[in-house]
Protein backbone atom coordinates (compact mmCIF):
# COMPACT_ATOMS: atom_id res chain seq x y z
CA UNK A 1 0.00 0.00 0.00
CA UNK A 2 1.46 3.50 -0.94
CA UNK A 3 1.84 5.96 1.89
CA UNK A 4 1.54 9.67 1.57
CA UNK A 5 4.56 11.74 0.93
CA UNK A 6 6.90 8.72 -0.06
CA UNK A 7 8.27 9.81 -3.14
CA UNK A 8 11.74 10.18 -4.84
CA UNK A 9 12.96 13.67 -5.96
CA UNK A 10 12.41 15.82 -7.32
CA UNK A 11 10.16 17.20 -4.34
CA UNK A 12 6.61 18.37 -5.30
CA UNK A 13 4.68 20.18 -2.46
CA UNK A 14 5.63 23.71 -1.03
CA UNK A 15 5.99 21.38 2.55
CA UNK A 16 8.53 18.98 1.06
CA UNK A 17 10.63 22.12 -0.27
CA UNK A 18 10.47 23.65 2.73
CA UNK A 19 10.83 21.37 5.01
CA UNK A 20 14.03 19.60 2.79
CA UNK A 21 14.93 23.28 2.82
CA UNK A 22 15.01 23.31 6.53
CA UNK A 23 16.79 19.96 7.24
CA UNK A 24 20.05 20.90 4.43
CA UNK A 25 20.94 24.21 7.37
CA UNK A 26 21.67 21.11 9.55
CA UNK A 27 25.05 20.36 8.50
CA UNK A 28 25.22 17.20 10.38
CA UNK A 29 22.66 16.08 8.50
CA UNK A 30 23.98 16.98 4.96
CA UNK A 31 26.97 14.96 6.26
CA UNK A 32 25.07 12.01 7.20
CA UNK A 33 23.09 11.85 4.00
CA UNK A 34 26.11 12.35 1.61
CA UNK A 35 28.15 9.34 3.35
CA UNK A 36 25.91 7.14 4.31
CA UNK A 37 25.53 5.69 1.22
CA UNK A 38 29.22 4.36 1.69
CA UNK A 39 28.30 1.76 3.77
CA UNK A 40 26.36 0.30 1.02
CA UNK A 41 23.21 -0.88 3.52
CA UNK A 42 20.23 -2.27 1.52
CA UNK A 43 17.49 0.03 2.87
CA UNK A 44 18.40 2.88 5.29
CA UNK A 45 17.08 5.96 6.51
CA UNK A 46 17.87 9.22 8.74
CA UNK A 47 14.98 9.08 10.86
CA UNK A 48 13.15 10.49 14.29
CA UNK A 49 14.68 13.14 16.81
CA UNK A 50 17.27 14.43 14.40
CA UNK A 51 15.16 15.66 11.86
CA UNK A 52 11.83 16.75 13.16
CA UNK A 53 14.13 18.53 16.17
CA UNK A 54 16.02 20.80 13.54
CA UNK A 55 12.54 21.72 12.53
CA UNK A 56 11.20 22.68 15.31
CA UNK A 57 14.85 24.60 15.85
CA UNK A 58 14.37 26.55 12.83
CA UNK A 59 10.97 27.35 14.04
CA UNK A 60 12.14 28.69 17.30
CA UNK A 61 14.80 30.32 15.66
CA UNK A 62 17.73 28.07 17.48
CA UNK A 63 20.77 26.91 16.12
CA UNK A 64 19.86 23.50 13.51
CA UNK A 65 21.41 21.60 16.01
CA UNK A 66 20.03 22.62 19.34
CA UNK A 67 18.67 20.55 21.82
CA UNK A 68 19.10 17.53 19.32
CA UNK A 69 20.59 14.13 21.30
CA UNK A 70 21.64 12.01 18.65
CA UNK A 71 21.31 11.25 14.92
CA UNK A 72 19.38 7.71 14.62
CA UNK A 73 19.98 6.15 10.96
CA UNK A 74 17.70 3.07 10.88
CA UNK A 75 18.28 0.37 8.10
CA UNK A 76 16.61 -3.11 7.37
CA UNK A 77 18.55 -6.20 6.96
CA UNK A 78 16.64 -9.32 7.61
CA UNK A 79 19.77 -11.99 5.92
CA UNK A 80 21.30 -11.62 9.33
CA UNK A 81 19.54 -10.67 12.60
CA UNK A 82 22.75 -11.72 14.89
CA UNK A 83 24.33 -8.48 17.37
CA UNK A 84 27.26 -9.24 15.67
CA UNK A 85 26.36 -8.51 11.86
CA UNK A 86 24.60 -5.17 13.45
CA UNK A 87 27.95 -4.22 15.19
CA UNK A 88 29.95 -4.37 12.25
CA UNK A 89 27.90 -1.70 10.45
CA UNK A 90 27.68 0.25 13.93
CA UNK A 91 31.68 -0.04 14.09
CA UNK A 92 32.10 1.16 10.17
CA UNK A 93 29.41 3.64 10.74
CA UNK A 94 31.07 5.22 13.81
CA UNK A 95 34.71 5.34 11.74
CA UNK A 96 32.37 6.83 8.66
CA UNK A 97 31.09 10.03 11.17
CA UNK A 98 33.77 10.03 13.30
CA UNK A 99 34.79 13.45 12.79
CA UNK A 100 31.11 14.74 13.53
CA UNK A 101 30.71 16.23 17.31
CA UNK A 102 27.72 13.86 17.56
CA UNK A 103 26.16 10.66 17.94
CA UNK A 104 25.11 8.76 14.69
CA UNK A 105 23.22 5.86 16.53
CA UNK A 106 22.78 3.00 13.66
CA UNK A 107 19.88 0.25 14.01
CA UNK A 108 18.74 -2.92 12.05
CA UNK A 109 14.87 -2.40 12.14
CA UNK A 110 14.74 -6.12 11.37
CA UNK A 111 16.23 -7.10 14.66
CA UNK A 112 13.79 -4.90 16.62
CA UNK A 113 11.17 -7.39 17.98
CA UNK A 114 13.75 -9.06 19.43
CA UNK A 115 14.95 -6.77 22.42
CA UNK A 116 11.98 -4.31 22.47
CA UNK A 117 9.71 -5.72 25.23
CA UNK A 118 12.50 -5.93 27.27
CA UNK A 119 13.40 -2.39 26.63
CA UNK A 120 9.57 -1.13 26.61
CA UNK A 121 7.37 -3.63 28.40
CA UNK A 122 5.43 -5.02 25.47
CA UNK A 123 6.45 -7.17 22.47
CA UNK A 124 6.84 -5.64 19.03
CA UNK A 125 6.16 -8.00 15.81
CA UNK A 126 8.85 -7.53 13.63
CA UNK A 127 9.02 -4.99 11.02
CA UNK A 128 9.39 -5.24 7.18
CA UNK A 129 10.89 -2.52 6.47
CA UNK A 130 12.52 1.08 7.96
CA UNK A 131 9.30 2.51 6.58
CA UNK A 132 7.33 -0.01 8.85
CA UNK A 133 9.72 0.97 11.85
CA UNK A 134 9.30 4.24 11.42
CA UNK A 135 5.17 4.29 11.35
CA UNK A 136 5.45 2.43 14.56
CA UNK A 137 6.96 5.37 16.31
CA UNK A 138 5.63 6.89 19.33
CA UNK A 139 4.42 10.09 17.82
CA UNK A 140 3.04 10.65 14.51
CA UNK A 141 5.01 13.73 14.31
CA UNK A 142 7.73 12.29 14.94
CA UNK A 143 7.43 9.90 11.68
CA UNK A 144 9.62 11.15 9.58
CA UNK A 145 12.84 9.67 7.46
CA UNK A 146 15.21 11.17 4.68
CA UNK A 147 17.34 8.96 2.59
CA UNK A 148 19.78 9.76 -0.34
CA UNK A 149 19.09 7.73 -3.70
CA UNK A 150 21.56 5.98 -5.49
CA UNK A 151 20.96 8.99 -8.26
CA UNK A 152 21.70 11.24 -5.75
CA UNK A 153 18.52 12.80 -4.65
CA UNK A 154 16.95 12.71 -1.72
CA UNK A 155 14.45 10.63 -0.91
CA UNK A 156 11.38 11.92 2.33
CA UNK A 157 8.95 9.39 4.00
CA UNK A 158 6.59 11.54 5.91
CA UNK A 159 3.26 9.04 6.09
CA UNK A 160 1.60 11.59 8.08
CA UNK A 161 2.32 14.89 6.05
CA UNK A 162 3.93 18.26 7.40
CA UNK A 163 0.94 20.20 9.42
CA UNK A 164 1.46 18.98 12.46
CA UNK A 165 5.23 19.10 12.60
CA UNK A 166 4.94 22.72 11.36
CA UNK A 167 2.67 23.41 14.00
CA UNK A 168 4.81 22.09 16.40
CA UNK A 169 2.17 19.68 17.52
CA UNK A 170 2.52 16.57 19.38
CA UNK A 171 -0.21 14.03 18.32
CA UNK A 172 0.69 10.31 19.89
CA UNK A 173 0.91 7.46 17.49
CA UNK A 174 -1.17 4.31 20.38
CA UNK A 175 0.07 1.47 17.68
CA UNK A 176 3.18 -0.01 19.89
CA UNK A 177 5.03 2.35 21.72
CA UNK A 178 3.04 2.42 25.52
CA UNK A 179 1.61 5.59 26.97
CA UNK A 180 4.22 6.34 29.45
CA UNK A 181 6.55 6.42 26.47
CA UNK A 182 4.87 8.84 24.60
CA UNK A 183 4.28 11.17 27.86
CA UNK A 184 7.77 10.47 28.79
CA UNK A 185 9.28 12.10 25.50
CA UNK A 186 6.97 14.70 25.06
CA UNK A 187 7.65 15.92 28.59
CA UNK A 188 11.15 16.25 27.81
CA UNK A 189 10.39 17.79 24.49
CA UNK A 190 8.75 20.49 25.49
CA UNK A 191 10.85 21.18 28.65
CA UNK A 192 13.30 21.64 25.10
CA UNK A 193 10.69 23.32 22.83
CA UNK A 194 8.13 25.16 25.47
CA UNK A 195 6.32 26.51 22.55
CA UNK A 196 5.29 22.51 21.57
CA UNK A 197 1.61 21.51 21.97
CA UNK A 198 1.35 18.30 23.07
CA UNK A 199 -1.87 16.01 22.62
CA UNK A 200 -2.83 13.84 25.10
CA UNK A 201 -2.71 10.07 24.89
CA UNK A 202 -5.68 8.79 23.86
CA UNK A 203 -7.70 6.96 27.25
Amino acid sequence: MSRPYDRIMPIHSPEEVEFLRILRTNPCITTILDRAPQLGLPEWYLTAGAVFQTVWNHIDGRDPQSGINDYDLFYFDDYDLSYDAEDDVIQRAGALFDDLEVCVEVRNEARVHLWYEDHFGVPSTPFTDCKDAIDHFASTTCCYGIRRNTTGDDEIYAPHGFADLFAMILRPNPVLAPREVYESKAARWQKEWPGLTVVPWPD
